[in-house]
Formats: C-alpha cells, structure tokens, sequence
C-alpha cells in the first residue's frame, strides 16, 4: 500500500504527460463508495489500471495474473500496490507444471477470500474479466470470475453488502503513440443483489447471466470493430476527415466516440442495403490515400495548402513564427531530447507486443526524466554555485520541453504545407486532380451520412 500511495501522484503526472488528452465521461460514478468490484476491458497492459486508478481518489485494488507474483522484486512492488494474485489454468500450466487443479482452486478460493474481506471493508478492486490483454478495437470472451466473486461476496451476507459492479469501456486512439488520447467511459452500475434470486436457484446459471450483462454494458461504452478490414476503414475515415463529420468547434472524445460508432453502424448497414456506395467509398478514399502517400503529403497539408491568394501570407506568417521560436526550441531540445528518447527506444527493443509498448514508454519516462532531470540540475548547481539560476533552470525544464515537442510537430506540419504549395506552382494537375479526389471522398461521405441518418430516423423515430 505504500508504493501506491507514493507512486499514485507521480503516475498522475507522467499519465498528464503521456496522453494529450485524457477525458472521462461520468467521472461522479468512479469516485462512488464501495463496495465496488470494476471491469473493464484490457487493450493496455499495465495502463489500464493506472488510467483507472489515477482519477479515482479513493485507493483500488487490483486482481493480477499470478504470474507477475512470481519473481520477488515484481512480487514486492505489485504487494506493496495494491494486487491480489489471481491463478489462470494456462498460467499454472505453462508456468508451474506441478500445481493440480484442485491446488489451482484452492489458490483462487484463497484469493477470493481476499478480496470478500476487502469487500467487507468497503473497498474497491478493478478485474479485468477478459483474463488477457491484446491491442485490439474489440472486446474477447468474458470469464466468469467477476460475477462469481460479486455474487460470492454478497452471498456471504444473504445479499446485503450492497456491493455494486461498475462497467468501465477504455477507449484508446492510438494506444503505442506519447501524445495520443485516451477516452474513459463509465457505465452505470449493476448492482448484484438484484440476482439473489437467480443465484439461489442455481449459482452456475446465475454467474453466466450476470457475466452476460457485464459484457453488454461494456459493448455499450467501447468502440468494437467485427474485423481488420472493418477497423481499417473506420479508422481512415476517423483520421482523415473526422473534423468534416463532427460539427461542433468544441471537438470532444466523446464527439469521436460517437462518430466511430456511428461509423461502424453504418459499415453493415451499407453492406446490407447498398454495397455498391460503400464499394464507392472503400475504392476512393484507398486511392486518394495512396496519391496522398505517394506525394508525400497529408489531408491536412492539402485542406491548409489550396486556396488562392493567401496562401504564401500564411506561410510567410508561419516562417517568421518558425524563426522567432527556433531559440527556445533548441533550448527545449537539448535539455530535454535524452530522457525524451530514450524511453521510445527502449520499448521498440524490449517488446514487439503493440499492448507493452506504452506502459513501458510511460514507466522508462518516469525514470529517464526524473533522473535525467536530477542529474543536469545538479550539474548547474555546480557550474554556477547559484540557488536562484539553478531554481530557474529547474523549473524551465518541463515547459520547454512542451514547447520544442509542439514546434516539432508544428515543423512538420508548416514543411507539409510548404511542399503542398511547391506542388501546386510545379505540378499544378497532379495537385488539382487530388483536390477534386478530396472532394470526391468528401462528398461520397456527406451522400452516405444522409442516406444512413435518414434510414435510421425512419427505422426508429424516437433515435
């Protein structure tokens, strides 16, 4: 408990750094007392927890595989925060060939009680009824441990616990990324005694029912694609015309949540009622992607580079920008480029997993910055022998560090624009061509939006 209570802030920090935005929606229905069991799907690894556990004020408890207990520097710190080890059947036998099954169910009998004692303090403990972790837009085969430990727990107490299931979908953007977004959406909860009665009839039957709504209420607040194709689609629409089909200024995660679910309501409806426009689309938007990859440019660098006039004022504005900022951004990149680094490197060597990347990036980063940190601080005290300078420099270090990330991206960005525009003075038709495939797509998703939200009104009037 101690480790957690230490490292909470510090994870709260490095998760603000992390993610460019991290939104929750029902943030009120997190911070609700125990008792409290949490589920929720598991595309992250060790970030899933951590997003959860971060924004909640009161401490949870996690149930983790047996196998991270395993070695004793792993089982010290995942004791000290906060887990109970949970024993899988594959874990035993792939990890600890001489355990039987009914040594295997008197570990987790073990670990139930665990976690009713916890219950009946009032507690919280976060489950992940997947049992596995895989970097996938979709949600795998419940197991029935979270319904067996909720209604075991209340069955303890003839059902009067008060114990209560709260669904939570994790919703990540580009999960391996730093700086991408991450979309916490919480579900109302279930409450168990309302299937005493299932369960005393039959416990087997009752878990199966109770882990079936647990499934539902997480479909509700996930974004879930059939297959690679599908997802693939969705995901190219998202990116590359997203703030055409979300109207408000104000753009939200929810916004997107709701524009990739309506996206990927709309993919089987096409493919029922009118393959040939969603052929359409597939084709255009693959060949007008290709083009753009082919010119090395990008939908935004030709939306900023068309339109007469203007354009070199907007670049000229850009450049001076550029070359005014250029100072602090170098300051920026040399403090900070060495535990910024690093982390990225260390990942990309020590998993090829995409569902470890990012909580290894994020747990490296703690430890290059912070060290790196401490370390040229102490080489400034020394050099200058002067609190006040090395006070400044300190606290120059993280801002700086924002600002040459944002330069860089919007380097890359204004570079973009500039090749839009040599393009346009040097191959003229080949740029006006694509414009007129962006507008192609364009229109092609504006036709099937109406055609999809005015099938949708009549199917069902109160939508």
């Amino acid at each position: 408990m101690l480790f957690y209570t230490v490292m909470k802030p510090v994870v709260q920090v490095a998760l603000r750094v992390f993610f460019r935005r991290l939104e929750i929606r029902h943030h009120e229905r997190l911070e609700q007392p125990g008792p409290m069991l949490i589920v929720s799907n598991h595309p992250n690894t060790l970030m899933d927890p951590l997003v959860v556990a971060a924004n909640r004020r009161a401490p949870i408890a996690f149930l983790a595989k047996s196998t991270f207990f395993k070695n004793p520097i792993s089982r010290a710190i995942f004791l000290s925060g906060n887990c109970i080890p949970i024993y899988r059947r594959q874990d035993a036998e792939s990890g600890d060939a001489g355990v039987s099954p009914e040594e295997l169910a008197q570990r987790n009998e073990a670990a139930f009680g665990q976690c009713y004692d916890y219950f009946d303090k009032g507690g919280t403990i976060q489950i992940f009824p997947e049992g596995t972790s895989v970097s996938e837009r979709r949600l795998r085969p419940l197991k029935t441990g979270a319904a067996r430990i909720s209604l075991g727990a209340e069955a303890r107490h003839d059902f009067r616990l008060g114990l209560k299931i709260l669904p939570i979908g994790i919703n990540y953007f580009d999960p391996s990324r730093f700086r991408s977004d991450v979309f916490v959406n919480i579900g109302k909860p279930i409450v168990v005694a309302d299937y005493a009665a299932a369960y005393h009839a039959d416990s087997e039957a009752a878990a199966d029912e109770l882990t079936e709504e647990i499934r539902r209420r997480l479909e509700q607040r996930l974004v879930i694609t059939r297959d690679a194709a599908e997802d693939e689609l969705v995901l190219q629409i998202e990116r590359t015309f997203g703030e055409h089909l979300i109207p408000d200024d104000e753009e939200t995660l929810y916004d997107n949540f709701l524009l990739s679910r309506a996206l990927l309501e709309a993919v089987p409806y096409f493919e029922k009622h009118d393959p040939a426009r969603l052929t359409q689309v597939r084709a255009t938007l693959s060949a007008y992607l290709l083009d753009l990859d082919r010119l090395r440019l990008t939908d935004e660098a030709l939306e900023s580079g068309k339109g007469p006039g203007q354009r070199w004022t907007r670049a000229a504005i850009s450049g001076l920008k550029l070359v005014l900022g250029f100072p602090l951004y170098l300051y920026g990149l040399l403090n900070n480029y060495i535990p910024y680094i690093l982390p990225s490197l260390i990942a990309k060597r020590a998993t090829k997993d995409l569902e470890f990347v990012a909580p290894i990036m994020m747990v490296t980063g703690i430890l290059t910055f912070g060290l790196g940190y401490a370390l040229q601080i102490g080489l400034v005290h020394h050099f200058t022998q002067h609190w006040p300078w090395t006070l400044l420099y300190a606290l120059s270090l993280p801002p700086t560090g924002f600002y040459a990330l944002s330069y860089w991206n919007n380097l890359r960005a204004r570079l973009l624009r500039l090749r839009a525009l040599k393009l346009f003075r040097t191959k003229r038709a080949v740029m006006e061509d694509l414009l007129r495939q962006r507008q192609a797509v364009l229109r092609l998703l504006s036709e099937a939006r109406s055609a999809f939200l005015a099938a949708v009104s009549v199917a069902s009037p109160r939508r």
